[in-house]
């Protein structure tokens, strides 16, 4: 399985091991045509972008692509920061941007204390320890991602589910309604054979991304590949691998609004 683009990968603007010039070499060794630079949001306490960084980070993007000739594409994987929705990623920021990724992390400034229990402590503690969360942390956590897919132009949930339990087909069909792709992300398990059928049932659309933080990792596509091996998707349902290119939300927004 070979992808068309990777649109998540990470540099030493947040922890990624290589730079942006790098993870494009990477992609055009094996024949990539879009890569994406996606690192953390501005709300990562430890590895987030810095916004003073920006035009370093364009920079280095437009260098990138015109020594390799692939498309690099420069985004976030911004942080959705409370149950309401929000994210790192605002409006003002949009016209730096080429790419929106979203998904939960922890160590982040949240929006609110109670948004920092839910998303992050009590998220952190059921997954630490083993336990199913309550019934009012799961519907917490898929009303935080339906929220930020209906407030927020994203392209693409990133890694749904990796430690923070959620209703994955009501997020599913949410984001088939707003047009966001669904990540099967190949750094980790994230989701089931089982549960990525039950989300595919929705209509929803995915991307594969390697989520490499080394550009020995750009266009991995391992977990992908023993995943969908037990699933039943169809692999037309994958629009970055067969040649085929996302038709991507956040850029159809800036197109009509900014």
């Amino acid at each position: 399985m070979i992808l068309t683009g990777d649109y998540h990968t990470h540099t030493p603007y947040s922890h990624g091991k290589n730079t942006v010039l790098e993870n494009a070499e990477a992609a055009k060794k094996l024949g990539l045509k879009a890569v994406g630079i996606t690192d953390h949001g501005f709300n990562h306490i430890i590895f987030g972008l810095r916004r003073r960084k920006l035009a370093a980070l364009r920079a280095e993007c437009t260098e990138a692509e015109k020594l390799t000739g692939v498309k690099v594409l420069m985004g976030m994987e911004s942080n959705l920061t409370s149950v309401n929705g929000d994210t790192d990623m605002k409006e003002s920021d949009y016209k730096y941007f080429d790419l929106f990724l979203c998904g939960i992390h922890e160590v982040l400034w949240f929006k609110s204390l109670k948004d920092y229990y839910y998303l992050s402590v009590k998220n952190y503690c059921a997954h630490k320890f083993g336990k199913r969360p309550s019934d009012k942390l799961y519907e917490a956590t898929t009303k935080a991602y339906i929220n930020a897919v209906k407030n927020n132009p994203i392209d693409a949930v990133t890694h749904i589910n990796f430690r923070c339990s959620c209703d994955l087909v009501e997020v599913a069909k949410c984001c088939a309604d707003y047009g966001t792709y669904i990540e099967i992300n190949t750094k980790k398990y994230h989701v089931t054979p089982e549960e990525l059928n039950a989300m595919a049932a929705t209509g929803v659309r995915f991307i594969i991304n390697s989520d490499a933080h080394s550009a020995d990792r750009v266009g991995d596509t391992k977990i992908a590949e023993r995943l969908l091996s037990e699933a039943d998707v169809p692999l037309d349902r994958i629009d970055n691998i067969d040649g085929r290119e996302p038709k991507f939300r956040f850029a159809e927004y800036k197109e009509k609004h900014l």
